[in-house]
């Protein structure tokens, strides 16, 4: 038996089951639906590509994994290579992980071992955001702060070790003030909390942000498993504001394959790089670095480069902005957008219940959560397919 995430078992709707998908549509026995968030807004280049489709089948010829443990291969040498020479800043050095959380995990644990291998044993604690989501294993649970994902945590109590703040300038400076003597790093979602509600801030918060941590050393780093490869309707984030640690994950294989990436800048790397074997990074997934996944993130990337990606992602942007503008209701709080994302928050979250059938009947595949009707599309999407998920999201509040 399947046990479903983020779901009730007792009573949770039947799923749609999905026998085909190609370009954004996704197939069920009996109808086809546009797949408004992308599959958890990772098939950035739509299902079934030809070119990553070919990608995988010709790494798969040759094999589909070794561990990286005294092996290496091509596939992940290449696409470290092309990390270092696309992201920003000296972000060069690549551990690879199979997941968005662990990758996470990783940069977390790399913040805190950076500064015990200095020897600054009292740099125990994480500043983070209110309203954070940065996966759902342990340590990522405790950085996030959101009890409708992480209730489990209440019987731990609070948190000693991690201080979580509203992305509100003045705060960000009182938290250094008070503990800056005893964090390893700021931790952020920039510009985009995704399913802690898709908040949107302004990057002057970030650029302060990286302020505070160079005046008191501390590491900052930016969770963009979610908001990277041209979600915000920036390249990275990090192409605004440069972090010490990026976390990379879904979008980096087209969604083809779990994999994710905790990339570090010359500061952290050197931290570990030492004749003290206690100095080692001691972490090693077992699919860390898989060949498929790496084979398929290379053509994704180049994907993303030579069809320019952050023009159709820009187009997605002003057709949401044009045909939602101006748009309201009584029962919506706020509308919300950036780049390739578009949330309608309403006031009681009951006022969704039954959207996603609804959705489902008129071609849309859509799962709103908690209080948020959201929509985060493949890039590759038409004009008139985007028409109809934003036509599809308004005629639910016209019943």
């Amino acid at each position: 038996m399947i046990w479903y995430p983020y779901e009730q078992m007792k009573t949770m709707k039947t799923p749609y089951k999905i026998i085909d998908a190609n370009g954004v549509y996704l197939y069920t026995k009996d109808n086809k639906m546009i797949d408004s968030v992308s599959s958890w807004w990772s098939v950035i280049h739509g299902y079934k590509h030809p070119e990553l489709n070919k990608a995988i089948i010709s790494q798969v010829e040759k094999f589909s994994h070794v561990m990286l443990g005294g092996l290496t291969h091509e596939p992940v040498q290449k696409l470290s290579d092309k990390l270092q020479s696309w992201l920003p800043g000296d972000l060069n050095y690549c551990f690879f992980s199979d997941s968005g959380s662990v990758a996470v995990e990783v940069a977390l644990k790399m913040a805190l071992q950076f500064y015990m291998n200095q020897k600054e044993e009292q740099r125990t604690m994480i500043l983070a955001l209110e309203h954070a989501y940065h996966g759902d294993t342990f340590k990522t649970m405790e950085a996030g702060d959101d009890e409708d994902y992480h209730f489990v945590l209440k019987a731990y109590g609070p948190s000693k070790y991690v201080v979580h703040i509203p992305t509100k300038i003045d705060a960000l400076e009182q938290a250094f003030i008070k503990y800056h003597d005893r964090l390893n790093c700021f931790i952020v979602e920039p510009l985009l909390q995704g399913a802690g509600g898709m908040r949107m801030y302004d990057v002057s918060f970030l650029k302060r942000a990286r302020e505070l941590c160079d005046q008191y050393g501390v590491l900052l780093i930016f969770d963009e498993v979610a908001t990277g490869f041209g979600r915000t309707g920036n390249r990275f984030v990090a192409d605004l504001v440069l972090p010490d640690i990026l976390v990379l994950g879904k979008a980096l294989t087209g969604g083809y394959i779990g994999h994710a990436v905790t990339v570090a800048n010359k500061k952290v790397y050197d931290g570990f790089y030492d004749d003290n074997p206690e100095h080692a990074l001691m972490h090693g997934p077992t699919f860390m670095g898989n060949a498929l996944a790496c084979s398929v993130a290379l053509k994704s990337t180049e994907l993303f480069e030579k069809q320019n990606y952050m023009a159709k992602i820009q187009k997605i942007e002003q057709i949401t902005h044009r045909e939602l503008d101006g748009f309201s209701d009584p029962r919506i709080k706020e509308i919300r957008i950036m780049g390739g994302c578009v949330c309608i928050e309403v006031y009681d979250s009951s006022i969704l219940k039954g959207y996603q059938q609804f959705a489902f009947e008129r071609g849309v595949f859509s799962r709103p959560f908690l209080k948020y009707l959201y929509a985060m599309v493949p890039y590759i999407i038409t004009e008139q397919e985007l028409i109809k998920v934003l036509d599809t999201m308004k005629a639910w509040f016209k019943l």
